[in-house]
């Protein structure tokens, strides 16, 4: 005889069927509504993108940059002109870094500072050189900061301004360096006395004086001593006559007339 089948056939109740309907369709709808949430945002930071990067509600306005600290030796307009490159930008992607680059290769400037002014602004904040010294050079004058760096050129040198003789080609600037240390160091009421310097090297500073003597200062090693040499020899009486002093070996001076 033939042995019945163990196995039953799996019954699943109409209750059971429609639980499973049912978590089947939460998932569904919790499916849905993660795929609207990440669109959703997705849409909002694509917006935020374009209208900060893209959009022309934040690009930058000329007319809303302002300049300042620029003196008379800064050429303003080259900054201008650098500004202009990135008119109609939008503000955050103009490159503040690369443009405070740009302003620091402009003539005059020291320092420099950029920053954003929202929502269509830029501030440029510079430091101008200031020059110390003129250089005749043909029919122009070449102002130089106390760093021996070009500051401008002017027709005229302003009043004041001590008038030297170096060679401005020279490569690392050793002489015009020695001789802005020498002006560096003098005592206030000598280097107003001081009417022109001249050096051929940085080891052969000369001094010209407002009454037509002559410094032989040397470099500028040991400027300070010598300035109190000198002082002390123009105060002698012996040395009324003199129109050379010699101070580049400060503890053996020489004059001559």
């Amino acid at each position: 005889p033939r042995k019945a089948s163990s196995s039953r056939p799996t019954v699943v109740s109409q209750g059971s069927a429609a639980r499973f309907a049912e978590r089947a369709a939460l998932r569904r709808r919790l499916l849905r509504r993660r795929i609207g949430r990440w669109t959703g945002a997705t849409a909002v930071v694509g917006g935020v993108v374009w209208a900060l990067l893209l959009s022309p509600l934040l690009e930058l306005d000329a007319r809303q940059v302002e300049i300042l600290g620029a003196e008379e030796v800064v050429d303003l307009e080259a900054i201008d002109q650098l500004v202009a490159q990135s008119a109609g930008v939008p503000l955050p992607r103009v490159d503040t870094v690369g443009l405070r680059r740009d302003v620091l290769e402009v003539r005059g400037v020291r320092e420099a500072e950029v920053e954003r002014l929202w929502p269509h602004g830029l501030r440029v904040s510079v430091v101008a050189r200031v020059p110390v010294a003129a250089v005749p050079e043909g029919e122009e004058v070449v102002l130089l900061d106390a760093e021996g760096v070009q500051v401008a050129r002017v027709a005229e040198a302003p009043d004041g301004l001590p008038t030297i003789r170096v060679p401005l080609d020279e490569p690392d600037n050793r002489t015009t360096i020695a001789v802005l240390t020498v002006l560096r160091a003098l005592p206030e009421d000598l280097a107003e006395d001081v009417v022109g310097v001249s050096a051929s090297s940085r080891d052969a500073v000369t001094l010209t004086l407002a009454d037509g003597a002559r410094v032989l200062w040397g470099s500028a090693d040991e400027s300070v001593l010598k300035a109190e040499v000198l002082q002390v020899l123009r105060s002698s009486d012996v040395t009324d006559d003199t129109q050379v002093f010699d101070v580049s070996a400060p503890r053996l001076p020489i004059t001559g007339s």
